[in-house]
């Protein structure tokens, strides 16, 4: 399908220590590859465990950046002002404040740290089966998902699977059906919609997105609307990476609409 009002909501920039795109860059790359626009969603994370990474930023600098962007770009691009937030329960009330106090167009809420561990630590997977890991992973989803508001999206459910020991990194449905439910059917209830990150299709072992596509259906079969599509790139290449043929497999989902938001609301764009 034509890819030119799509917007891809989830990108990394020079606002995020683990991303090596410079936020010029990927607006020129991604009207590059037809795209109509991309939502800058740089990591926050409080009281993240390794202190090698900094994942945080000045909002107001970048901010200011990012508008300066927009008006270079102005009436060929959307340039989204985006968050991608780091579930914390300890910093719950940081959250709240920091969404409060500035503007963001779009947030991602994500879980990344589980147990105070990366769960793409080796640490984490340790002394623990795959299903193991998948369910402490899935429970803190939904932990996040019951006590955090500050977010528009869940993403990229299924994150474990990049850093699974075993060679099925799979995380279907129906192996995890009780756990998947819970965190859809809160998310549903909550009006909050899920995110359909594509790095699964690039990342090696993977070849589908996260979530899988199993796992999507079934949020539209309990009535769920709100799908974002998100290449999680933090390298350029990978900027509205299987967008075409992840848009034309939701659409076979009965999906008919992949949304983006803007100033917090979701615009909804046909498939």
């Amino acid at each position: 399908m034509p890819l030119h009002l799509i917007v891809d909501s989830h990108v990394h920039s020079q606002y995020s220590p683990d991303s090596q795109i410079s936020a010029k860059e990927g607006i020129l790359t991604a009207l590059k590859n037809g795209l109509g626009g991309l939502a800058f969603t740089d990591h926050y994370e409080f009281d993240y465990p390794r202190k090698d990474f900094a994942f945080h930023f000045d909002p107001q600098d970048r901010s200011l950046v990012f508008d300066n962007l927009n008006h270079e770009f102005e009436g060929k691009f959307k340039i989204l002002k985006g968050l991608e937030l780091g579930y914390c329960p300890h910093s719950l009330q940081q959250a709240r404040q920091l969404v409060a106090a500035h503007e963001f167009d779009f947030i991602i809420g994500s879980v990344h740290v589980v147990d105070n561990i990366d769960a793409g630590d080796n640490s984490f997977h340790q002394g623990k089966t795959k299903q193991q890991a998948c369910q402490r992973y899935l429970e803190e989803i939904y932990n996040a998902v019951h006590q955090l508001d500050c977010f528009d999206v869940i993403g990229h459910i299924g994150y474990v699977r990049r850093y699974l020991a075993s060679s099925d990194k799979s995380l279907r449905y129906s192996d995890y059906a009780d756990y998947l439910d819970a965190i859809l059917k809160k998310a549903i209830d909550k009006g909050k919609g899920i995110e359909v990150n594509t790095s699964g299709c690039y990342h090696k072992d993977l070849c589908t997105p996260i979530p899988d596509y199993d796992v999507l259906t079934r949020y539209k079969e309990l009535g769920g609307t709100i799908v974002t599509i998100g290449s999680d790139s933090h390298q350029i290449q990978n900027i509205g990476h299987s967008f075409g043929q992840v848009l034309d497999k939701l659409k076979a989902a009965g999906f008919e609409y992949v949304a983006h938001f803007e100033k917090r609301k979701p615009v909804f764009v046909k498939i």
